[in-house]
């Protein structure tokens, strides 16, 4: 029998302790002594220097971190904000320059630092400010884009004495991030308008286009060692929210998501030290923020998990991560579509191979009652709903469902239950409700969450097989939100609450509510599945209209795989977020497209051999 070294060409590598997951997590820092957003710095994550930046007017300020506090140093002597700045220079010896809002508007002013006074220096060709800056010193810095007006592509270097114009951006932006030096750099994101994900790299002489961001944005923080090993994070975007937490990482070749900030935040935090070990602050998160949060991956002496990991753990059990140990990649496929484009509907079912539709709105008519099942390839038509409704709900599986309130002309409390045949009338919802959400496995035990009797709701009711009882009300009002789990292990998030979307998630236990972690993004109308507490499931809505998916693991929420089509008000079933299914939902009109999600959590596997 070949051995696996025969095959492969190495030995299976033998480690004392299991690889970590190679995401990094972001964690709370010493708050900056002045909140502002559009501030600058240089330095490393113990190391930094915090420059000007605007709280109610341009600043001069200058703020010093030691890794834990920062201290006020020798302001700069001109006040301004949105400048460049050699973000890799050690603190000490570091250059800004440009800047709006100084007498004159434009600055082409330059000022140098030795670490205790600023120094007028050269002044920039081009006046400009919302550029971006790089360079490893104050005598070597490179200052791209920005506005002169217009928005400007010209790029500039720096030797210490003079600023000397070099070769164009490929594409003219303002409010861009960078990191590098000034002979080898990469420039990301920022706006021309609109936003935009475009990632440029220098040489020294020429910029070259290389791989998108995955979110467009301007406005972020930006970090890392070289032009192949950065960090773009925070900054702002397109839609509501107008801010995101989102990190993402380049390695010279692609952009990859890793953890999110703590909190999101646009605006021009500051970025600076290296992609393992960052610090970002100040920026808005909708008022001027003092907050810093610092970046770290595991430590350099920890084996990393890549895809397709194999190794003897302990020297005892073989082991693999990924499709190494037969685990299938996270993603969504298209299922059979619905008889027709579909939209307002429901479903209930514990598998996207065993699923139960019904209700809604069929190709823009009203409401229907119509019902199908799905056994993982085809819709049946079945026999009809007693009420023909949209905006309903469903609880339970495809040979036993409750469906429950909704909408005709009105609001309706009316409930039936399904055994697999036939639909029967059951007892009423004590308040009649549409746009809200329940959860349970059965048809005779379900919860009958938030909704709109008249406006957003707080209440609960709780169907024990004959009769609804109201119980705890939740903490925040809403309307279309997501919801995951049984009648007694629960979970409820996103939505709309009054004036606002949503993006709190609620846990309940059986007799009360409690907030837990938020999600990611804001949304209403999204589909959801999941066996509750500690397995969900949020993907698609509106607010602005997403694809975004996002798992909960019992304390956090991560970002997964998005839906192939963004879509809202569909209809979704699966009792486990490893079988999970989307039927049907609106675009800019109804789709009769359904998607199918199924995983097995990539986690490492024993692998056994014969």
């Amino acid at each position: 029998m070949a051995t696996y070294k025969e095959i492969k060409g190495a030995t299976v590598q033998t480690l004392d302790s299991d690889p970590v997951v190679n995401v990094g997590s972001w964690s709370s820092g010493g708050a900056m002594n002045t909140a502002r957003r559009r501030v600058l710095g240089s330095g490393t994550q113990t190391a930094a220097i915090a420059v000007a930046g605007y709280s109610t007017a341009a600043q001069a300020i200058a703020e010093q971190y030691n890794g834990s506090s920062w201290t006020e140093v020798a302001d700069l002597n001109t006040q301004r904000d949105s400048g460049g700045m050699s973000g890799l220079a050690p603190y000490t010896a570091t250059i800004y320059f440009g800047g709006g809002n100084s007498p004159g508007g434009n600055s082409a002013l330059s000022e140098s630092f030795n670490g205790s006074t600023w120094t007028e220096v050269a002044d920039l060709n081009t006046a400009r400010n919302l550029a971006f800056g790089m360079g490893a010193s104050n005598t070597a810095a490179l200052a791209g884009g920005g506005e002169s007006p217009p928005i400007v592509a010209s790029v500039e270097k720096y030797d210490g004495s003079s600023w000397t114009e070099v070769g164009d951006l490929n594409t003219a932006r303002a409010f861009a991030a960078g990191t590098g030096s000034n002979t080898a750099a990469i420039a990301f994101g920022g706006e021309t308008y609109p936003y935009i994900a475009n990632t440029e790299q220098w040489n020294g002489s020429a910029w070259t286009e290389v791989s998108d961001l995955n979110t467009a944005r301007s406005s972020m923080g930006g970090s890392g060692a070289t032009y192949t090993d950065a960090l773009a994070f925070g900054g702002t975007i397109s839609g509501s929210p107008s801010v995101t937490g989102k990190t993402e990482n380049y390695n010279g070749t692609s952009w990859t998501e890793i953890a999110d900030l703590g909190t999101a935040r646009g605006a021009g935090p500051m970025g600076v030290g290296t992609s393992s070990s960052s610090l970002a602050a100040g920026g808005s998160t909708g008022s001027n923020s003092s907050a810093t949060e610092e970046f770290s991956l595991p430590p350099p002496t920890s084996s990393i998990l890549t895809e397709g990991s194999i190794f003897l753990s302990g020297g005892t059990t073989l082991k693999g991560f990924g499709k190494a140990a037969s685990v299938p990649s996270v993603a969504w496929s298209s299922g059979t579509n619905l008889p027709n484009p579909w939209y307002q509907d429901a479903g209930s079912g514990s598998s996207n191979t065993a699923a139960l539709h019904f209700g809604g709105r069929e190709s823009g008519s009203g409401s229907t009652a119509k019902t199908q099942t799905y056994n993982g390839s085809t819709f049946t038509e079945v026999n009809d709903m007693s009420t023909a409704r949209r905006y309903l709900l469903g609880s339970g599986t495809q040979t036993s469902t409750l469906a429950y309130g909704g909408y005709t002309t009105t609001n309706v409390a009316d409930v039936e239950s399904w055994d697999g045949t036939n639909w029967t009338a059951a007892s009423n919802l004590n308040q009649a409700r549409a746009e809200q959400k329940g959860t349970g496995k059965s048809a005779t035990a379900a919860l009958a969450i938030a909704g709109n009797p008249s406006s957003p709701s707080f209440k609960t009711e709780q169907w024990d097989g004959s009769s609804w009882t109201e119980v705890a009300e939740m903490n925040t009002s809403r309307i279309r939100c997501g919801t995951a789990g049984t009648s007694t292990a629960s979970l409820a998030f996103l939505g709309e609450s009054p004036g606002d979307v949503e993006k709190k998630n609620e846990e309940w236990n059986g007799t009360s509510w409690t907030e837990i972690a938020d999600l990611n993004t804001e949304r209403y109308l999204c589909g959801s599945g999941g066996d509750g507490i500690t397995d969900a499931l949020a993907f698609g809505g509106n607010g602005s209209l997403s694809a975004a998916c996002e798992y909960w693991n019992g304390s956090s929420w991560a970002e997964i795989n998005d839906l192939s089509t963004a879509t809202y008000i569909d209809a979704s079933a699966g009792h486990t977020s490893q079988s999970v299914m989307k039927m049907g939902g609106y675009t800019t009109t109804q789709v009769a497209t359904t998607e199918e999600f199924t995983v097995t959590t990539a986690t490492l596997s024993d692998i056994t051999v014969s």
